[in-house]
């Protein structure tokens, strides 16, 4: 393994060196840039339960410098931190601080959040270092951008684009870098491929994904699927399967993933009815992704980021438009577990809310409301509302 991870350190020196270096040439074939991004949220949570209301008030900070390119080589570099702001910080921040609060998971951290070297050439693109990576929807790998403090991963990543029609994407992931700062980052063996080719209907995805925590105890994770998705008209429709297998140090899973959406536009109007379904194995382990951008599923409110050992069952129906310039979104969802017991079946209900707006070119604003009620089984859920209001800048 040493000879495929590389040491941050070494990693960071050797990409300093070789922007340096880049961007001095005088050959340059793409000019050098710098940018910056903030993200300036408040957030608060109300539970049904003895945590006592938290309320954070925290500023995303983020410095991006991508070299000029040089016969296909570039380099990016970018630190990204997160700060409280005027003592708002009333929160279990997930990290030892706050916990007799509601959790907010946004820790104060500084951190580098991408280092990489790039080589783009033809058809093919590679990336060796600290680096974003996303697949389709982020429903398996994303960057949990929503958080202040996004995962990321020190990987190497080859794509090839082989026709316009078809694309391979391949990573190698030594590091997880999750989103409570780095005390509870990863060290991984994970395998991501991921093809993709376009039909006139719509993509047809095939994808494997083989994750382990580099623990020394037995932790596979091995998820095969193919998805679909595509709109033709005013239609849009989408539909997905997979399988997985869990090799745990206790005993061995397997279950599967099912999802269905479909949508029609009318003029100012998108109208979306789905069901999601993260089955379970006898009611012993329930579907996982652990390096989705969960949030962005089953509700605002998270109360699904791990799948209860029964499953879940998500029927959801959304409504979206224009509105004042900006565009709003609601969703409805109704939880049920896919392997029902004597005191878990019915997991609950959520609405979920959301306006935003882009302003004065580089400034963008938003105001969020979800709302989760919970079953009428003992699922260990609790009546939650959270609300967020922020405003984002990039430069």
């Amino acid at each position: 393994m040493q000879n495929v991870a590389v040491k941050l350190s070494t990693l960071t020196a050797f990409i300093f060196s070789f922007i340096t270096n880049v961007s001095a040439h005088e050959n340059q074939e793409v000019e050098a840039k710098t940018s910056v991004d903030f993200n300036f949220r408040y957030e608060a949570v109300d539970q049904n339960n003895t945590a006592k209301d938290a309320s954070a008030l925290t500023l995303r900070s983020r410095l991006n410098y991508t070299s000029a390119s040089y016969n296909g080589f570039s380099g990016v570099l970018e630190f990204e931190d997160s700060r409280q702001i005027a003592n708002v910080n009333d929160y279990n921040d997930t990290v030892g601080n706050g916990s007799q609060y509601s959790v907010i998971a946004d820790p104060e951290s500084t951190e580098l959040d991408q280092a990489f070297v790039k080589y783009q050439q033809g058809k093919v693109t590679a990336k060796i270092g600290r680096q974003v990576i996303t697949l389709d929807n982020h429903r398996y790998v994303g960057h949990v951008g929503w958080r202040q403090d996004r995962q990321t991963f020190d990987a190497a990543t080859i794509n090839y684009a082989a026709s316009d029609k078809i694309k391979i994407n391949y990573s190698y992931i030594t590091k997880r870098n999750r989103i409570f700062a780095q005390a509870k980052d990863l060290h991984s063996k994970d395998h991501l491929l991921n093809i993709a080719y376009k039909t006139p209907y719509g993509q047809l995805t095939a994808y494997s994904y083989l994750l382990e925590v580099n623990e020394g105890t037995s932790n596979g994770l091995d998820t095969f699927g193919v998805s679909f998705s595509g709109k033709k008209n005013l239609f849009l429709y989408s539909a997905e399967f997979a399988t997985q297998t869990a090799d745990t140090a206790v005993s061995d899973y397997s279950t599967s993933y099912i999802a269905i959406e479909g949508g029609y536009k009318f003029d100012a109007v998108t109208l979306k009815l789905g069901a999601e379904i993260l089955a379970s194995d006898d009611a012993m382990y329930g579907f996982s992704t652990p390096l989705a951008t969960l949030h962005k599923f089953n509700g605002w409110t998270d109360q699904f980021l791990t799948t209860p050992k029964e499953g879940l069952v998500d029927l959801y129906a959304s409504i979206s438009g224009q509105a004042f310039g900006g565009g709003w979104t609601v969703v409805l969802h109704d939880f049920s577990a896919d392997e029902a017991s004597d005191t878990v079946d019915d997991l609950g209900s959520e609405i979920n809310a959301v306006f935003t707006k882009k302003f004065y070119k580089n400034y963008s604003a938003g105001i969020k409301y979800a709302a989760y009620s919970a079953g009428d089984s003992a699922s260990g859920k609790v009546d939650t509302d959270k609300v967020w209001l922020w405003v984002g800048a990039k430069f």
